[in-house]
């Protein structure tokens, strides 16, 4: 199936958002709530949330919507649901550091079909359908040939919310400053994955993580010849709150890498 009307739907509901957002980054001062700890949002989220669901009911009224600010689930259903983060980032849009993302994806019979990743600072559009490749600006992105962990940069995010392994957690950050080139924290996984799928980072691991943090990022890895598993090798990563990304090579190498630092119960969510 041709999904470049779905494609051009979520780039329309991207860019409007992201006005949205520019509008509120001008702002000298923003309404940020807490919904739990170090989990902010604000009014820029709830707004942009809005239009770009205004914006895909319009053009598809028949499908389904899981979005972060106002219509979370459990899990997803059979059929269309397209799966939305308005500010993937709140924390760093909230302290005006540039790295945040609008990500839109559909899902179909609960398998990724299109996906989007805009990060609003710096005007990088990631898009992918399936087969149908991954791009940035429209121009076609691949993952690293690099399969050399040790001359390789690795992205992480830390986890805000559940510190029960934050221990482990370091334990692991020990092992790869000392194994890789270097590990990046942006702050925004949805970057991170289209990171990993042009070929900036050779891989990416995190644990905590939502669906609508993922969901479109992971087509874009994959159209890129990419490989996404959880932390068991597994595929539940959507639901499951732990993930690792990369090429064969270095994803296999942060598998076993995690696997050192983790009992086997804490390897999945």
């Amino acid at each position: 199936m041709n999904y470049s009307k779905e494609l051009e739907v979520a780039k329309q509901a991207a860019k409007e958002a992201a006005t949205i957002i520019g509008e509120y980054a001008d702002k000298t001062s923003l309404d940020v709530k807490l919904k739990g700890k170090n989990d902010l949002v604000t009014d820029a989220d709830v707004n942009s949330e809005k239009k770009i669901i205004e914006v895909i009911e319009e053009a598809f009224p028949n499908d389904h919507i899981l979005a972060e600010e106002s219509q979370a689930r459990a899990s997803i259903p059979e059929g269309r649901i397209w799966i939305i983060d308005p500010i993937d980032g709140t924390t760093n849009f909230a302290h005006s550091f540039p790295v945040y993302c609008v990500s839109i994806a559909l899902w179909e019979n609960r398998e990724p079909k299109v996906g989007l990743v805009y990060e609003v600072a710096n005007d990088e559009l990631f898009t992918a359908t399936e087969g149908g490749g991954a791009y940035l600006n429209e121009e076609r992105i691949w993952i690293s040939q690099n399969e050399d962990p040790s001359s390789s940069l690795i992205g992480t995010g830390f986890p805000y919310n559940n510190l029960n392994l934050v221990d482990n957690y370091l334990k692991l950050f020990k092992r790869m400053m000392e194994k890789t080139h270097g590990v990046r924290r942006p702050g925004s996984a949805a970057w991170d994955l289209c990171n990993v799928a042009c070929g900036r980072f050779e891989g990416f691991y995190e644990y905590g993580l939502s669906p609508w943090d993922v969901a479109a990022g992971v087509l874009i890895i994959k159209e890129a010849g990419g490989i996404i598993t959880d932390w068991k090798g597994e595929g539940d990563w959507l639901f499951g709150q732990r993930i690792i990304a990369g090429n064969a090579s270095v994803h296999s190498f942060l598998m076993n890498e995690i696997r050192a630092c983790f009992e086997e119960e804490e390897l999945k969510g």
